[in-house]
């Protein structure tokens, strides 16, 4: 949602939804986005 120019607002943020999906990510070393786990598991296989 944007207030004005250059300010926009996040209620994940506000409530810190994306800092604790952070956390749990780099606890665990499992990505929580969809790109990001195709991204882990071809490295893993071996492709780029």
């Amino acid at each position: 949602m944007k207030i004005f120019p250059g300010f926009t607002f996040s209620w994940k943020r506000a409530l810190g939804v994306t800092a604790a999906k952070r956390k749990v990510s780099r606890a665990t070393g499992i990505p929580l986005t969809r790109q990001g786990r195709r991204a882990k598991l071809g490295k893993w296989m071996g492709m780029k």
